[in-house]
């Protein structure tokens, strides 16, 4: 009997072949790059419609992301919330394996976890703002005003656009990075670490090539930790709390002191802020880790309670 599997070696009780994770990878890439952009017009023109907007020139607001509009917020929410499903559908029809392997070694939502862990971020901000109140805050990307920002309708539905799809737009990185990609890179690579490392260096990436270096290495910590936990935990539920509250967090602030522009397209970044995310990930990387052991959570899949993968292709 094969030994147990831990989550990013999930793929290898699917379909065999090592072409498979090759050709997941791209059809996810293709899907969530070029598909999902052309298939989140369908809705967005109907809202213009409805509204007796022009198209085109909704088109090209909704898409200039150098000044964001909540239509050009939900645009791109939308987008990466297509990671959801088309990562479900390439580990259905490409590796043979049930939607629930890509959650969690469980091969469902453990929800009473995954609703704890909502909590244990609270804990880790908690943290967070005592250490960043201890370093200097100049530089540090998206830049506060010394005064709150008028609440006007702009601000409402950019809010709602916030609460209704950054929960999705946040659990659509977590399937794509942590999920679909960590599975893919173990199913190639014995190394948990090279799993870890590999989806989260991509995952900087994919925010850009021409990020100041300090906003680069955030990201990529942020990365490492959410692989960890997903490796720690067994599934994705702590990675999607902490990706959810994080958003939560940066838009909130940016709405009330900011702009939504800078808090997308983040510049100038200083090392200084680096204490303070860090304090935040590995605040919670411990709780999280903590919790999970605590309540008994599985962090490997037994093969034999495994379905029998579908036929080889």
């Amino acid at each position: 009997m094969a030994p147990p599997a831990e989550y990013h070696r999930l793929q290898l009780l699917g379909r065999p072949g090592p072409w498979r994770p090759l050709v997941g990878i791209m059809l996810l890439a293709i899907a969530v790059v070029v598909l999902a952009p052309l298939v989140a017009l369908v809705p967005l023109i109907a809202v213009l419609v409805a509204t007796g907007e022009p198209v085109g020139a909704g088109i090209e607001s909704t898409w200039d992301l150098e000044d964001v509009t909540p239509m050009g917020l939900a645009y791109v929410n939308l987008i990466l919330a297509s990671a959801i499903p088309v990562t479900i559908l390439i580990n259905l029809a490409l590796h043979g394996l049930a939607p629930g392997w890509l959650v969690s070694v469980a091969r469902r939502v453990r929800w009473r976890f995954f609703l704890a862990c909502f909590g244990l971020s609270v804990l880790a901000l908690i943290a967070t703002v005592v250490v960043s109140s201890l370093v200097p805050q100049s530089g540090s990307g998206a830049e506060l005003s010394g005064h709150a920002n008028a609440f006007t309708t702009t601000t409402r539905n950019f809010l709602l656009v916030v609460l209704i799809l950054t929960p999705l737009q946040a659990a659509g990185e977590e399937f794509a990075f942590r999920g679909y990609l960590m599975q893919a890179l173990g199913g190639l690579f014995p190394s948990r670490a090279l799993a870890v490392v590999l989806s989260a260096l991509l995952f900087a990436l994919a925010h850009g090539f021409a990020q100041d270096l300090p906003i680069f290495v955030d990201r990529f910590a942020f990365g490492l930790v959410a692989g960890a936990l997903v490796i720690l935990t067994g599934g994705l539920e702590a990675a999607i709390a902490m990706h959810v509250l994080n958003n939560f967090l940066a838009f909130g602030l940016a709405l009330a002191f900011a702009d939504m522009s800078s808090a997308l397209n983040p510049t100038g970044g200083s090392w200084w802020s680096l204490p303070g995310t860090l304090t935040q990930s590995l605040v919670y990387l411990a709780l999280a880790t903590w919790l999970a052991r605590r309540m008994g959570l599985a962090t490997t899949a037994t093969p034999a309670v495994l379905e029998a993968p579908r036929g080889a292709m």
